[in-house]
């Protein structure tokens, strides 16, 4: 019979494993966010429309993806996060295929949207197949592991599609995912548990008996509906002119069906997720804070390259290759992570990732055309490793205080809450640069000063989302790295 010490060495190397996988499949769904925008005139000489039509394939990709989310977690209650995973997996390599064959812009959107629906799948119940996996002790290695994608994608996805762009061609934006889909689906097919294998880990550890509960049917659709009103006021944000009224009318919208679903969620007997996980305080931090932390950190590889073609006059293959200092900086202090974490405690490394990455924001600031490369080069590894140790210390408190039991419903809402956030990156990035140059217009200032009112904006709001994470008790989090 198998010892417990033993079941859990092996469930230790297991979830390593799986979060490496993981990881990979969220890596591709990040990368595909995001690359298709440095494609968008090839694309459209190809296809023989204009690039602004071209915007609707990006769209359809991101709204497909934050409409599913919260489904997701249902379906892999339902049918098993393997099966679920494995499908996912499929869907998005297979699409991919048909993305890069597509013949016309309508055939290109289909693509994408089911390549959405493998994406929203992918994010969220690979997640949640490694927490369950994990036990508390090895929990921030596993979301150390899990975080590289959200940060490295980003900074990545201009770089590299502008490479195979300019010396392939604009399907292998798209191609490139075919080996990475097939390695993933073969390890996940001798990596990921089933559910017998799921059963047994969770009596192995003393947790109870999973028990999928029944579909919340309107609250999965008000849920979905006014995520989906939101992604497109945002979306309507980045699209120069930008439809003023269109986007009110579409940000009301979300607004109300949100607030609909949110009574709902807090007055049915089952609703698909427990909002009152958010009276858990380690989980309120992480979502509240945590989400205006990623929402400002994700507008930053957005903005940058745009201050180096726009202002400095740089080629996108020089702004492409400045900003992989950032990718850097996540890779340098990725090692050190969880020994940061369990020294020095949650509270305290959130409060240094927040203060460092306003101090990086000023900095940004103050870049001008003729500030010397290596300065610039300074201020960008330390914005990336802030940036890294902010991601990871949130993603792992996310979960410190939640049980096995509440696992589904506080990862849906995580997931929903970080795509939104992520996705809604770009629109603030935007609309600050817009309101910049709008002010540098009036008062007849350099383009430079227009970039300069994003940063200080994005610095203002990093600030203010550091109060939740100052108000954390420095126990917290202290069942994963056993500090008390």
């Amino acid at each position: 019979m198998t010892t417990q010490p033993s079941f859990r060495a092996a469930a230790g190397i297991r979830s390593q494993a799986l979060a490496l996988l993981v990881a990979g499949c969220f890596f591709m769904e990040n990368l595909d966010s995001t690359i298709v925008t440095t494609a968008v005139p090839s694309i459209a000489r190809d296809l023989g429309v204009d690039a602004a039509s071209v915007g609707v394939a990006i769209t359809a990709y991101v709204m497909t993806v934050a409409i599913l989310i919260p489904v997701s977690g249902w379906l892999a209650d339902r049918f098993g996060s393997r099966r679920i995973l494995l499908v996912a997996i499929a869907l998005f390599t297979l699409s991919s295929l048909a993305c890069a064959l597509s013949p016309s812009l309508s055939v290109l959107v289909i693509a994408r949207i089911v390549q959405g629906i493998g994406g929203a799948m992918m994010v969220p119940v690979g997640r949640m197949t490694v927490l369950r996996a994990t036990s508390k002790e090895n929990l921030i290695r596993a979301v150390a592991v899990l975080t590289w994608p959200a940060l490295v994608a980003p900074i990545l996805a201009p770089f590299v599609g502008g490479l195979l762009t300019t010396y392939l061609s604009w399907h292998w934006i798209f191609l490139v995912n075919l080996p990475l889909g097939l390695i993933g689906f073969i390890a996940a097919m001798r990596i990921v548990p089933g559910p017998a294998a799921v059963a047994e880990a969770a009596a192995a550890t003393g947790q109870p008996a999973f028990r999928p509960t029944p579909p919340d049917w309107l609250g999965l659709s008000l849920t979905s509906a006014g995520i989906a009103a939101l992604v497109w006021a945002t979306t309507l944000l980045t699209i120069t002119p930008i439809d003023v009224m269109q986007a009110i009318v579409s940000g009301v919208v979300g607004i109300v069906l949100v607030v609909l679903a949110v009574r709902h969620l807090l007055t049915t007997s089952k609703p698909f997720v427990d909002l009152r996980l958010l009276r858990v305080h380690t989980y309120g931090v992480a979502l509240g804070g945590g989400s205006v932390y990623r929402f400002v950190i994700s507008a930053i590889p957005f903005v940058l390259p745009l201050l180096y073609q726009r202002a400095f006059g740089w080629t996108p293959v020089q702004a492409g290759s400045a900003v992989l200092f950032l990718f850097a900086g996540n890779l340098g202090v990725k090692p050190a992570t969880t020994w940061m974490l369990k020294t020095f405690g949650f509270k305290r490394l959130l409060v240094t990732a927040h203060l460092v990455g306003v101090a990086c924001l000023v900095g940004m600031g103050f870049f001008r055309a003729d500030t010397p490369f290596v300065l610039m080069v300074v201020v960008l590894i330390i914005s990336g490793a802030a940036r890294s140790t902010g991601f990871t210390a949130y993603n792992t408190i996310t979960y410190a205080d939640i049980d096995a039991p509440s696992m589904t419903g506080a990862n849906v809402l995580d997931s929903t809450v970080q795509q939104i956030a992520i996705g809604s990156g770009i629109a603030l990035g935007a609309v600050a640069i817009s309101a910049g140059l709008a002010v540098a217009s009036a008062h007849h200032a350099s383009v430079t000063f227009g970039y300069d009112f994003a940063f200080a904006v994005l610095a203002l709001i990093l600030l203010v989302s550091l109060v939740p994470a100052a108000r954390l008790d420095r126990s917290a989090g202290g069942a994963l790295t056993g500090r008390r």
